[in-house]
């Protein structure tokens, strides 16, 4: 007879997941174990596969739930009715919006991710791809004289804008959502105005 799934079959695989992130940030994927990761948890080693049949299932949930929920919250930002340049403000602030709270998923998929076999590395960074287009049409809404025709341009002024948005993750984790909107405003108006916009 098959095994009936628990009313909280989803809230407990979210508590691994996120349990499971601090411990990979923590440790390092390739020295945490499926003990500690229980322990981490607050459940036995027996429940955790009940779950997740190895350590690798588990930091590809992470990196998939983590990478899909920020390409969908950030690419899901209405940018109807509004200029080029507001757009940029919006999203910049999304995207800082989106990375509060999930400090370890992002040290992880900074960390790990190249310990997954390649299709599943190929289909993360299909998330990352898309959100870096968002930002990048967007850029060049906002300033489509400066980027004609210069594709490298144009990719070095996005991933600068993400280099930017990442600083801040690193050395500003713990801010909330005031700080979060101020700094993308400086983010945003240093990007379209150079240091006259500050």
């Amino acid at each position: 007879m098959a095994r009936t799934i628990a009313k909280d079959h989803d809230q407990k695989r979210s508590q691994i997941l996120k349990s499971a992130a601090k411990v990979f940030a923590d440790q390092g994927f390739d020295r945490a174990s499926m003990s500690q990761l229980a322990r981490e948890c607050g459940i036995s080693k027996a429940n955790i596969y009940h779950y997740y049949d190895s350590k690798d299932a588990i930091l590809f949930d992470i990196l998939d739930c983590y990478l899909r929920d920020l390409r969908d919250r950030v690419c899901g930002i209405d940018l109807q009715d509004i200029q080029p340049d507001q757009q940029l403000h919006r999203i910049v602030a999304g995207i800082l919006q989106a990375y509060q709270g999930a400090d370890h998923e992002h040290q992880v998929q900074i960390s790990a991710m190249s310990a997954l076999p390649d299709d599943q590395q190929k289909l993360l960074r299909a998330y990352q791809r898309e959100l870096v287009q968002f930002l990048s049409d967007t850029l060049n809404r906002a300033a489509p004289q400066v980027f004609a025709d210069d594709a490298a341009k144009l990719r070095a002024a996005t991933m600068s804008v993400f280099g930017m948005l990442n600083w801040y993750y690193m050395w500003n984790s713990g801010a909330g959502s005031q700080a979060r909107e101020a700094y993308a405003s400086t983010v945003a108006n240093l990007t379209l105005n150079g240091l006259n916009g500050l």
